[in-house]
């Protein structure tokens, strides 16, 4: 197989639209042989992936959704089509692919052996439009290097044989599937890498403060999920997000209306240390490059995701509970 013959897309999506044509199209203008993942659209995506000639999984919806199903499934897709494949992009149905991605992502994983993901750039399409495209744009900052802090989203190439070896995306892990992935490709020895090349381009089209919030909810069950898996590794990976939530969006608050009659109201004082929060993360932001008016954005959304992170830790207690996760779709 040539080298671009070594790589096939994995491209997932629910709803996507017209948002959907133009990702399957520009991996098709890449030259990279695709299957479509879908997870129950109702809005003629399964149509129009057959129109392009993309070949089509729909998940059996008597089961969960997930992403991670879904690319597990693409991914079994992809080798009974292409059984040489080395290699799989995954990219979800609201982003295009940059066209120089697939060959330097290809050039990363041969020049390194133990190399399992390699990510590059992420743009935010239009983040004019709202705040909340804003955010994404600038959460998607990162520099280019080893990725050793887990953060990995799900636009990335993966070698085939890795994946495989930890057994892929854990099909019930709803929010977080891909720094859980990347927890146990690094336990079995395997390396990340974010090259300085631009990846993909992504259209959050996140308009309110509603979306934004479930965005943030499902994060929430995201951090609670990664923790409980990986917390008997004695690796304290997911802690101090955990204790970060916990005690700025439920024991604070807890403890200042406890005390609210036995002090007279002096308890609200405690609020103060919301305050000593928002200047430590707008000097961390500031100092990072961003301008002060994105900082001050970071920052106040930043507050803002302690308490929706906790509805969402509670969301996962629950389904822990019940053994039942389905997704939190927040478009």
């Amino acid at each position: 197989m040539g080298a671009m013959a070594s790589i096939a897309g994995v491209v997932i999506g629910r709803n996507e639209g017209e948002r959907l044509e133009l990702g399957l199209r520009s991996v098709q203008a890449a030259g990279i042989p695709t299957v479509y993942v879908d997870s129950g659209s109702t809005d003629g995506s399964v149509a129009l992936a057959g129109c392009l000639g993309v070949p089509v999984v729909e998940l059996d919806p008597s089961r969960p959704f997930s992403a991670g199903r879904a690319r597990n499934e693409g991914t079994d897709e992809v080798l009974s089509r292409w059984p040489r494949t080395e290699f799989v992009l995954f990219l979800d149905g609201d982003c295009t692919l940059e066209p120089e991605f697939p060959s330097a992502a290809i050039g990363t994983f041969k020049q390194y052996t133990r190399c399992a993901i390699v990510t590059g750039h992420l743009a935010e399409r239009f983040p004019e439009r709202s705040v909340y495209n804003r955010l994404c744009a600038i959460e998607w900052r990162a520099p280019a290097g080893p990725i050793d802090d887990m953060r990995l989203g799900g636009i990335m190439a993966a070698r085939i044989s890795a994946f495989r070896e930890v057994g892929g995306f854990h099909q019930q892990v709803i929010a977080g599937e891909e720094p859980d992935l990347a927890a146990r490709l690094g336990a079995a020895g395997w390396t990340l890498f974010r090259i300085d090349v631009p990846m993909a381009v992504h259209d959050a089209n996140m308009l309110s403060f509603g979306q934004w919030w479930r965005r943030a909810v499902r994060e929430g069950h995201g951090i609670a999920q990664f923790y409980d898996r990986h917390r008997g590794t004695g690796s304290g990976i997911g802690a101090r997000e955990i204790r970060s939530v916990l005690f700025w969006g439920f024991v604070l608050p807890l403890v200042t209306i406890a005390l609210l009659w036995p002090t007279r109201g002096l308890s609200l004082l405690l609020l103060g240390g919301y305050v000593l929060l928002a200047w430590r993360i707008f000097k961390h932001y500031a100092a990072s490059g961003l301008s002060r008016s994105d900082a001050r954005l970071v920052t106040r959304f930043m507050l803002y995701s302690k308490f929706a992170a906790f509805q969402g830790i509670l969301r996962y207690c629950s389904n822990r509970l019940s053994g039942r996760f389905h997704i939190i779709e927040h478009k």
